[in-house]
């Protein structure tokens, strides 16, 4: 298991979002000005408090909404990933922002950055989107592409994964409202094959008392820089700005039931995600781009 220091997943105040996908609570939610000032002051102190540390530093921005086309988002990935302790800045995103900031970084900090990119079929064209990741090849960003496994979305998915190079990772995330017989065995025969850790999303191994790295090497915080061990356990362990890590960072066993959300079970030490993406583990990055 690779050592990658410390991973912060942040998720601040940011709950607008420029898509409506119909299964996403915060489909075409809209912040107001205050709001987005009060997202950006967060994320401004977030980033000055990891330019202060001397420890090795991995950030994931895990947004509600969609963080790219806020500028101080932008800003605040340029700003970490030219940081020396700071090893990766990934983020999620469906890839409708601005790209032209990667282009403005040094290589060393353009190759720390990590996205984390959805495919919505039904609010952007294939063509667009593929050309968007395309850029980013072009410019050196690693991306990896993923997709809600809707059976609507079959279509869209082998499209996709046509027109992606071969060596980028296309990741498919189960559909929460499945009922049984949702996914044909027929489907998961070619689905599986797309994704071969799509197993661990439609069917998640049961978690409680596994060891987990979430709390131990893993925090989450929020805007005002509570910590929890990760976004799925709810139990405070103290705050970014006001304790010593070194006081809060231990060893700790899930207490969920399952976990089926891959920035919570690619913590997990008995599954084999941190083996399988290494450096990449936060954005879903194989090893130097390689596909999983």
């Amino acid at each position: 298991m690779p050592d990658s220091g410390l991973a912060l997943l942040y998720r601040g105040t940011l709950s607008s979002c420029n898509y409506d996908c119909g299964y996403c609570p915060f489909a075409k939610q809209q912040d107001s000005r205050a709001v987005l000032a009060r997202d950006a002051r967060e994320v401004m102190r977030f980033t000055e408090w990891v330019a202060a540390q001397d420890r090795a530093i991995s950030v994931l921005f895990t947004p509600w909404g969609e963080a790219l086309v806020r500028r101080h988002y932008r800003a605040a990935m340029h700003t970490l990933a030219a940081l020396p302790h700071v090893r990766q800045v990934a983020l999620q995103t469906n890839l409708s922002g601005p790209l032209g900031w990667l282009a403005d970084m040094g290589d060393i900090a353009r190759g720390k950055i990590g996205l984390w990119c959805t495919y919505h079929p039904d609010q952007t064209t294939l063509a667009r989107f593929v050309e968007r990741c395309a850029r980013l090849g072009a410019m050196g960003v690693r991306y990896s592409v993923g997709v809600v496994a809707l059976r609507e979305h079959y279509d869209a998915i082998r499209a996709l994964r046509a027109a992606l190079p071969p060596h980028v990772y296309l990741w498919l995330n189960a559909y929460d409202r499945r009922g049984p017989g949702y996914y044909a065995a027929a489907d998961l025969a070619w689905l599986d094959v797309i994704d071969p850790w799509f197993a661990q999303s439609r069917r998640p191994a049961p978690s409680r008392g596994k060891g987990c790295l979430a709390g131990e090497a893993a925090l989450s915080v929020d805007g005002d820089g509570t910590l929890t061990r990760c976004h799925f356990v709810p139990e405070i362990l103290g705050n970014l700005y006001q304790h010593d890590l070194a006081d809060l960072l231990q060893e700790r066993s899930c207490p969920r039931f399952k976990c089926d959300c891959y920035i919570g079970y690619a913590q997990r030490k008995d599954l084999p995600y941190q083996d399988v993406f290494g450096a990449g583990v936060l954005a879903r990055l194989g090893p130097q781009g390689q596909s999983a």
